[in-house]
């Protein structure tokens, strides 16, 4: 017997929210919209400027090629280019008129204009301190027994970011295991912006794998709750933005790395299952996008390979494809065989 025509109508019209409603995961393919020029890798931070539509990503290379932010125009086609050097870059964010950049080798906030070019200054807007390791943590173990988690100092590494609504910035720090807060950063005193600890949690620090702990950042919509990836614990963690304590909001989220909110959902790129996922506020997988499904003839991932983070624009997910490989094994990585780095989407659901 075929189905009725308004059953086919309301499941078309609703697909996410009775996903919801029976427990069952919306699942999302994901095209491609860009491919980095020919020498840039690893694409990790992305933003967009949403009056243009144009995209930005910046590089994580320890290799011999320079680091790199590059502007797309919203036909994914790439319009300019800015040389960074030898230090990695990694989260970006957009306000004002500038892209902000989080220089993860030189430990700073910095920004270009929007329409910059190859020869643009890049303006220096905060310095991140060494604040040193957080405090121990304990470890529970499966036989009732507990261990504790002692953490090796590191070097100020800032790695997401989120603005809120009043231009004030939020920034994570994944070696310290941190989360600072720049007041008023598009007007604030460059290159010496004050930088505030609001919190050194060790649940914030990981002895996890990849060993990033605090990652990407995402504020809700009523702007009470800073969402915090944990990449090495497989964890997101919540903060409550009043008063500044840190509790675990979702399990098992494997890598993962860059955050967005949504339409009520927190996004969440899981760098280690090469998905990007939906948690509802349960913190439950209610939508999984951008299944890897190998690499392609010309040496682009087909899915999502590494998806380090995203951005929102025109109703459309923009996806860092990083494509890193991790292991000294070779042979056992995807990334191992990807020649050309990319940028994906997807349709974001009503």
């Amino acid at each position: 017997m075929k189905t009725p025509w308004i059953a086919v109508c309301l499941a078309l019209a609703l697909p996410d929210a009775f996903a919801e409603d029976k427990g069952r995961i919306t699942y999302l393919e994901t095209e491609s919209f860009a491919q980095l020029p020919s020498g840039v890798r690893y694409p990790e931070g992305i933003a967009a400027n949403p009056a243009t539509g144009d995209i930005f990503t910046a590089t994580f290379d320890f290799g011999p090629n320079s680091n790199k932010v590059v502007r797309f125009s919203a036909n994914g086609k790439d319009a300019a280019v800015r040389d960074f050097g030898p230090t990695p870059l990694l989260g970006l964010g957009f306000a004002g008129n500038s892209v902000y950049i989080l220089n993860f080798g030189a430990s700073k906030l910095q920004r270009l204009p929007a329409d910059f070019d190859a020869a643009t200054p890049v303006q220096d807007v905060a310095s991140f301190p060494t604040i040193g390791p957080t405090a121990p943590r304990p470890s529970g173990n499966p036989d009732g027994t507990s261990d504790t988690i002692v953490f090796a100092a590191g070097f100020p590494a800032p790695n997401g970011m989120a603005f809120d609504a009043g231009g004030n910035l939020y920034v994570s720090d994944s070696f310290q295991g941190a989360i600072y807060r720049i007041a008023q950063v598009a007007t604030c005193p460059a290159p010496a912006c004050p930088v505030e600890v609001v919190s050194h949690d060790p649940l914030l620090s990981t002895a996890g794998f990849p060993p990033f702990g605090a990652n990407g950042l995402a504020l809700s919509a009523d702007q009470k709750t800073l969402y915090i990836a944990n990449t090495g614990d497989n964890r997101v963690l919540q903060m409550d933005v009043a008063s500044r304590a840190v509790s675990v909001f979702a399990e098992s989220v494997h890598g993962a790395d860059g955050l967005w909110f949504e339409n009520g959902r927190l996004w969440v790129a899981a760098n280690q299952s090469d998905v990007v996922v939906a948690l509802n506020a349960s913190g439950r997988q209610v939508i999984r996008a951008g299944e890897f499904q190998g690499i392609r003839k010309d040496g682009t991932p087909d899915g999502l390979l590494f998806p380090a983070s995203m951005t929102v624009v025109g109703g459309w997910m923009y996806v860092a494809n990083l494509a890193l490989p991790l292991t000294p094994m070779v042979g056992d990585e995807p990334e191992e065989d990807v020649r050309t780095w990319t940028l994906s989407r997807f349709k974001l659901p009503n």
